[in-house]
């Protein structure tokens, strides 16, 4: 273990001083000149350490680049290839023999075109190759560029913080005991502990209970060893699920709102998109998905000590042989918990971690329960292809997020049941029997359990049904939350006039201002997202009780913020934003706006949160978030409504 200590602190060190290298390497300064309308050339002046040559263009090489500019701006582009101020010596390289490259210093032009408005600076990044001996680096250096002409980005744009709203001092002291956030942990919870106990019928764990408390009440010299034993296997199994929780908590001390950014990054959920359907294809028996065994074998091999660590080893490698049944569970887990914080993640986590230890530690403990567990057999394999149908469904519940964030239109809300419908049709003819999958053969049995969860999957599908349709029934409240909202709909935003409020809703917190002045009505601020489920609970189940829309359309200026839109701000709104920790943080997008704007002003970056300003953005009342019961929320808003009255 010291010398493992030794060689990763090393190779750490190494690392990070190769990186600081590469920055000290080569030394940019950026200029600019305009030649036309959108048309400006660049010049960049490097300055080569000694002893290294910078490569230039050498088409002989393959792979070998030479000075490359990228920018942030989506709209500039580059129209020329690099040119230099002077011609490149031609040099032995260790590496690549004869090349053209640069020594002590290098000018680099580059001429870019910038398509519509033109930004008063430009950032992006210079990367270019060296080499030194037998050494090869590549370097990047960011830089910012002013030109000529560009648009200034607007002094309003950049007021995140609102000096008047007091969070400790409201108008009116109600909202402030709002167990949201507890209820949505106690949640979560259970979430991740049924989470757990579906797992455990998975062929990956159900077959290693009666396999593991064996060898614990054979191995050990009495019961009472067993009984401590088995204790022991559970308690780790449980705290390996927890501490796999851990680094999101370091991460979230760092910048609190990466949690949403991860939960709803369009990247990450096409990813989990891709995984959810190879891991159903293997759980429909078409191949078998394994760990590299050097990752099992590791852990297996310290699992056969009789030590307590013996026992943590042996926890460690049920957690790593059992994840292809796991993973996918694991991994809902992760994506639907993470946009609340770390405490939610590890709520799920401990609720998954303690239904996959029970069994073991209560069956350690009564050994006796063992003979009433079912023998592994062929109800196994049809559990394991039902969770493929399941995964399928999940599968295109990531693919929905990354289409809502980035506004593709791909996943229609009545696209996703169409989608759903056919799964549920498929998993439905399979469990009687009339669809095959791999394993399965003509004629086999199909027990009467079997067809009970088949009729279970056949009254589901129907149900969905409506939600193909523009009728008032296609808001199906047992869904309510998970598919995409009623205004995302392939029959237009108007489908959503009589289901509720959204079809009236703001989303641009300047223009619900000036209307709120204009009309004399307080401002009611729904921080929300458009892959939050409980935002699309409280817009599908509160906010179409016709007491409680008649009210906030009756007495409020609403206006929802998209924390998790992706599409890009103007860049005259795009800027570079210091919040109140001192900490400088880019504003691109229309989330990156409203995320700030609720961490600044609300110390919250969970969603939903509801908001109540006057029109001098002084709070009327304590901020409260889910709050599925609407007499409550009612309540809430009348207090709003009565303290923006009296002030």
């Amino acid at each position: 273990m010291k010398k493992f200590f030794i060689s990763f602190i090393l190779t750490f060190f190494t690392a990070v001083i190769g990186f600081a290298q590469t920055d000290s390497l080569v030394t940019f300064s950026v200029q600019s000149k305009k030649i036309s309308d959108g048309l400006y050339e660049l010049k960049a002046a490097g300055k080569i350490k000694e002893g290294w040559h910078l490569y230039g263009i050498n088409p002989s090489v393959k792979d070998l680049e030479t000075v490359k500019f990228s920018f942030e701006y989506e709209n500039a582009q580059a129209v020329t290839a690099p040119a230099f101020d002077h011609a490149p010596e031609i040099i032995n390289d260790a590496i690549f023999k004869k090349v053209n490259a640069f020594t002590d210093s290098i000018a680099v032009i580059q001429q870019i075109k910038i398509k519509g408005i033109v930004p008063a600076s430009l950032k992006g990044t210079i990367s270019s190759s060296l080499g030194k001996g037998n050494e090869f680096q590549q370097a990047e250096q960011p830089f910012v560029v002013s030109l000529e002409g560009g648009v200034v980005v607007s002094v309003d744009a950049q007021k995140l913080k609102s000096s008047s709203v007091d969070l400790d001092h409201p108008v009116n002291d109600c909202g402030a005991k709002s167990s949201s956030a507890s209820a949505g942990f106690l949640s979560i919870f259970f979430i991740g502990f049924l989470g757990g106990l579906i797992a455990l019928l998975t062929p990956c764990v159900f077959p290693m209970i009666p396999v593991t408390v064996s060898f614990f009440t054979k191995r050990s010299p009495n019961h009472k060893q067993a009984v401590r034993n088995g204790a022991l296997y559970g308690f780790f199994i449980f705290l390996i699920y927890v501490l796999a929780s851990i680094p999101f908590h370091i991460l979230g001390n760092v910048q609190p709102e990466v949690f949403n950014n991860i939960s709803t990054s369009s990247t990450l959920n096409i990813i989990f998109f891709v995984i959810f359907i190879v891991f159903a294809i293997s759980f429909f028996g078409f191949f078998e998905i394994t760990l590299p065994s050097g990752i099992a074998n590791s852990a297996d091999s310290k699992s056969g000590l009789t030590s307590v660590g013996g026992i943590f080893f042996m926890a460690l490698t049920l957690a790593i042989v059992s994840f292809s049944c796991t993973g996918p569970i694991l991994g809902s887990l992760l994506v639907g918990s993470l946009s609340g914080g770390a405490w939610q993640l590890t709520s799920g986590l401990a609720g998954f971690g303690l239904a996959l230890a029970l069994p073991f530690a209560l069956f350690a403990i009564f050994p006796n329960w063992l003979h009433s567990l079912p023998k592994s057999g062929g109800w196994l394999d049809t559990v394991k292809k039902v969770l493929a149908f399941v995964e399928l469904a999940l599968a295109f519940k990531f693919l929905s997020n990354a289409d809502l964030v980035m506004h593709w239109g791909l996943i229609k809300r009545e696209t996703f049941f169409a989608i759903w419908i056919l799964i549920g049709s498929g998993l439905t003819l399979y469990l009687f029997g009339i669809l095959r999958l791999p394993h399965d053969y003509k004629g086999m049995k199909i027990t009467n359990a079997r067809k009970l969860v088949g009729v279970l999957a056949l009254v589901f599908t129907l149900y969905l049904i409506p939600g193909v349709t523009s009728t008032k029934y296609a808001n199906l409240q047992l869904l309510s939350g998970f598919p995409p909202p009623l205004h995302y709909s392939i029959y237009g935003k108007d489908n959503v006039r009589e289901k509720g409020l959204e079809a009236d809703v703001i989303n641009d917190f300047d223009k619900a201002l000036q209307l709120a002045k204009k009309e004399n009505k307080p401002l009611l601020i729904d921080f929300t997202g458009w892959a939050c489920v409980n935002c699309r609970k409280m817009e599908e189940n509160v906010w179409t009780k016709p007491d409680v829309s008649d009210y906030i359309k009756k007495n409020f200026i609403l206006v929802s913020l998209y924390v998790d839109d992706k599409e890009k701000l103007p860049i005259e709104q795009r800027f570079t934003y210091t919040t109140k920790d001192g900490n400088k943080k880019e504003i691109t997008t229309i989330g990156d706006k409203w995320a700030t704007f609720q961490a600044e002003n609300f110390n919250q970056v969970t969603q939903p949160l509801y908001v109540i300003l006057n029109t001098q953005q002084q709070l009327m009342n304590n901020p409260v978030g889910y709050t599925p019961d609407a007499n409550e929320y009612k309540i809430w808003l009348v207090c709003g409504k009565e303290a923006f009255d009296r002030k």
